[in-house]
């Protein structure tokens, strides 16, 4: 299998990969694909490309729906960089509470005097801050790095609500006991100091932090944004620290309206740009194509259904990919209920519009019986392993 990397992928993660795996310099040509922040939603796919690992959790950067209609399943992931951001989170409440940025940019203009340490002491007033022990967080979304944040602000003593009407049950039982769950918006937005966002960017959540927001939040709120960008209006930002109702926005996304904002604390993207959190990205990235690559199995996709298959039962596997339509079910249980003594091994799951069927044989399908399913309308892509 050719391997395209479309960013620079840690050697660690790549090393993973096995000699059946062959690194290439030009992805043009490749059957799996390693992204990281580069755009494909100009890419060219050609025909040989099965799947797409992006070595982090936003996706917003691969066309997903024209990936699944063209067969390429596309993995993210999620909360391998989750400490990563966790910590600069964290870091971040620290800046905005008390003015360390201002602490340090005075220093730097003043390096050329003499009495610099005994003129601190009357200086160091312009930069007092206060306190994060005590005060209330509200974590709105608790995914897996939601939920570090709001485990790690317990541990360090602030009241900490969370927000999240789709986090799973296993999510919700890793929140540390005293971290109330609440599902009225209105309600953290009275109370919080500050309000970290861990959101997807979708149509649904765009603009999240907006005019009418700003009008709800307590006044002096320090703003965290860790997630996306598209999450905070620009207007509405620049209005509410205007007015002081937000205190402090930090951002790891600035924009360059935004970083020319008063009161923004604008830092790089760093969020997880950490020497282990791009390891572990990059780790699970390897691992999840090969697991597909070899197997068929379909780990933290975002576009079809996972799909976790185990070794293969048989001598064969067939993987079929498809969008359904009325005849699609009843047409492929057709052709296998012709072979149903043979079958040692069925799964088919629906994701949305997306399936993927499964099944393991005692013997061989002949190529025809393949090419009748490969016509089936609907049927995407069949791999047969």
């Amino acid at each position: 299998m050719k391997v395209g990397c479309l960013n620079n992928i840690s050697a660690i993660g790549l090393g993973y990969l096995t000699k059946d795996y062959q690194v290439m310099d030009s992805p043009e040509n490749a059957d799996l694909i390693i992204v990281r922040s580069a755009s494909m939603h100009d890419y060219q796919v050609n025909d040989n490309l099965i799947a797409i690992a992006r070595a982090g959790a936003g996706v917003n950067n691969i066309p997903l729906e024209a990936m699944a209609s063209k067969g390429v399943v596309v993995f993210n992931t999620p909360g391998a960089n989750a400490n990563g951001v966790k910590e600069i989170v964290i870091a971040s409440m620290l800046l905005a509470s008390r003015d360390i940025v201002g602490g340090i940019n005075w220093v730097k203009n003043n390096l050329d005097d003499e009495n610099i340490l005994k003129n601190i002491e009357k200086a160091k007033k312009a930069f007092a801050g206060t306190e994060i022990l005590g005060k209330t967080i509200s974590v709105i979304g608790l995914g897996a790095i939601g939920g570090k944040v709001a485990n790690a602000c317990f541990d360090l003593g602030l009241k900490v609500y969370g927000y999240d009407p789709y986090a799973s049950e296993k999510a919700l039982k890793l929140l540390k006991p005293g971290i109330e769950v609440c599902n009225d918006l209105n309600k953290l937005y009275e109370v919080s100091d500050f309000i970290s966002l861990h959101l997807p960017l979708l149509d649904s959540t765009r603009d999240f932090f907006n005019e009418a927001v700003a009008e709800k939040v307590k006044k002096g709120l320090v703003l965290l944004n860790f997630s996306r960008d598209g999450l905070v209006k620009d207007s509405a930002i620049e209005l509410a620290l205007s007015s002081g109702t937000v205190a402090k926005y930090v951002t790891d996304f600035p924009s360059h309206f935004v970083a020319n904002l008063p009161n923004v604390i604008a830092i790089p993207h760093l969020g997880a740009s950490t020497e282990e959190s791009e390891v572990n990205c990059s780790v699970m990235a390897a691992k999840q194509l090969m697991a597909y690559s070899e197997l068929g199995e379909i780990i933290n996709s975002v576009n079809f259904p996972n799909v976790e298959l185990g070794s293969i039962s048989g001598t064969n596997r067939m993987v079929i990919l498809a969008k359904n339509n009325d005849s699609l079910v009843e047409n492929i249980d057709k052709i296998i209920h012709q072979m149903k003594s043979d079958v040692k091994m069925s799964v088919s799951k629906f994701k949305n519009d997306y399936g993927v069927f499964a099944y393991d044989f005692k013997k061989s399908i002949n190529p025809e019986t393949l090419e009748e399913i490969k016509k089936i309308n609907g049927v995407l892509r069949l791999r047969y392993l």
